[in-house]
């Protein structure tokens, strides 16, 4: 059956003939998204989302779509999608962060030209038969310093359109290497200093615990007397109230907002000021980026649905679509060994240790930590999936940590789990083979070559005399048809092992009989996932 595809804003018809095209059935409602009760009532029917700015994607909503696997957002902002509530339910949360990064950067730069020369107040004087050439004087953008607040995608394309302007650009950004200030061709500082030195500050960074109120009134304060303030980047960010206060006592001589603490801005502390420009939220309208925006959130929705490609997701790892087929025999296998190491753990895990060695630390082990954490907590939590179950981990306070090596073995490449208990630390590692199957190679350190079955026993016990011939009676006398039987040992008369790969569930009365043996240690049932 074809994925379907909710649109509930406005889309071009281009974007969701993209859907159609790809293979995937798309629903185009574009008013629906402002009816909450119906989105709701009908929201568990579909696998995809597609908003824009309209549709709320609330916990409420969240939670009626049972069905849901992926929300798009088409534009970079998704302050209108509950990630947290869509992250704990597996539902990864994409927006588009290229489509309107010029047009932004474009509104941003001709904001700053509007404030510099009074033109919104110059021409409504004008318009209104007045000819008051000497009451606006403004001031030149050469020369001047830029200070840019955020130096990503859209704040990048702002530094380099003012190094053309020939502005001297000073950039604050804690993930600004110097090496990248160096190649953009602006001075790398901190707050502090850019707000002292400015003489026209804009913001492009997202809406944080940490960003809100970055322009505070302190911060305000501390700018350089005449400063002009420009925000095209999430309302919020400046005090709306304290910058009013600043334009009136004369500190700041302009700014220009597009955007708002509360929006749609009926009212604000700005609104009537000498010199303040105010657009509604126009950062990303113009016809090319709403298409470019529509057209791509339609080409990540469809990838991820028909080949399980991410890209561009708040949430959850990107897998290309040239790597997702290389991956996923491997995602595979990382879901293989998390879920055996939590079948047989039976206490609390304090620490989860994952080996990447040979070739798989070279893949994109984000995708597939998330896969086999995915894997291990299964056993308590069953609907978890690769986008829910990093954060279940964090939330349970378990330590991770990931080691990457060069080959060391006979294996071209494996991934060995660690896990750490109160009471035990236990190790399985695997590979996959040409076949593209997953194999356990390791467990508790004994060596091992098996092949993973949807129904699997797993039995620890001492080598002793007459095992192997003890357990296959008990699993005849039992109707249990063994697969496959693979054994392994530390050393003779010490710990060994035996995987067995069976053709049905097994009884708990075949297992109480395996365990009476007092040489046997544990005998667990496991079910694996092997589609």
């Amino acid at each position: 059956m074809a994925p379907r595809v909710l649109v509930s804003d406005e889309l071009s018809e281009t974007a969701v003939q993209i859907f159609r095209d790809r293979g995937v059935e798309v629903d185009f409602q574009p008013k629906l998204g402002k009816d909450k009760e119906k989105l709701a009532e009908i929201i568990g029917n579909y696998d995809g989302l597609a908003i824009r700015s309209a549709t709320k994607a609330t916990e409420k909503l969240i939670a009626a779509a049972t069905n849901l696997k992926v929300i798009g957002r088409a534009g970079i902002g998704v302050d209108n999608v509950d990630i947290p509530a869509a992250s704990r339910r597996g539902i990864i949360v994409m927006n588009t962060p290229f489509g309107n990064s010029i047009t932004t950067a474009e509104h941003a730069i001709a904001l700053m030209f509007a404030v510099a020369r009074q033109i919104p107040a110059a021409d409504a004087s004008t318009q209104a038969g007045k000819w008051e050439k000497s009451k606006f004087m403004g001031v030149e953008i050469t020369g001047k310093t830029l200070g840019v607040i955020g130096a990503g995608n859209i704040g990048s394309i702002v530094c380099a359109r003012a190094i053309g302007l020939k502005m001297h650009v000073l950039a604050y950004d804690p993930f600004l290497s110097k090496e990248r200030a160096e190649e953009m061709g602006v001075t790398k500082v901190e707050l502090d200093e850019l707000l002292a030195r400015a003489d026209f500050i804009t913001l492009h960074v997202p809406m944080t615990d940490k960003t809100r109120g970055i322009l505070n009134k302190e911060a305000i304060a501390k700018t350089k007397p005449g400063v002009r303030i420009i925000n095209c980047a999430r309302g919020g960010l400046v005090d709306e109230a304290a910058l009013a206060e600043a334009i009136k006592s004369g500190h700041v001589a302009g700014a220009g907002f597009d955007v708002f603490e509360v929006e749609p801005a009926t009212e604000s502390p700005l609104f009537g000021l000498p010199n303040v420009v105010c657009t509604p939220h126009l950062g990303a309208s113009t016809t090319e980026a709403q298409e470019n925006v529509a057209l791509q959130v339609a080409e990540q929705m469809s990838d991820y649905l028909i080949k399980g490609a991410v890209s561009n997701a708040i949430n959850m790892p990107s897998i290309s679509a040239e790597e997702a087929p290389i991956l996923k025999p491997f995602i595979r296998l990382a879901d293989v060994l998390g879920s055996f190491a939590g079948q047989v753990t039976e206490s609390p895990i304090k620490e989860i240790e994952i080996l990447y060695d040979g070739q798989t630390a070279t893949m994109n082990t984000k995708a597939l930590t998330s896969a086999l954490l995915a894997g291990l907590i299964r056993n308590q939590v069953s609907d978890v999936n690769m986008v829910s179950a990093p954060i279940m981990i964090k939330e349970k306070g378990i330590v991770l940590s990931e080691v990457k090596r060069d080959k060391t073995g006979v294996y071209d490449g494996y991934i060995k789990l660690t896990v750490v208990t109160e009471r035990q630390t236990r190790s399985v590692a695997g590979t996959v083979f040409s076949d593209g199957k997953p194999r356990f190679i390791q467990i508790k350190g004994i060596n091992m070559d098996a092949d993973v079955g949807q129904n699997m026993i797993y039995i620890s016990n001492t080598d002793v005399p007459g095992m192997i011939g003890f357990m296959g009676t008990t699993l005849g006398e039992g109707r249990v048809n063994i697969a496959n039987f693979q054994l392994g040992r530390e050393k003779e008369g010490g710990d060994a092992i035996a995987l067995l790969y069976v053709d049905g569930a097994v009884d708990q009365a075949v297992l109480d009989k395996l365990t009476a043996n007092p040489a046997i240690k544990q005998a667990k049932p496991l079910v694996f996932n092997v589609d």
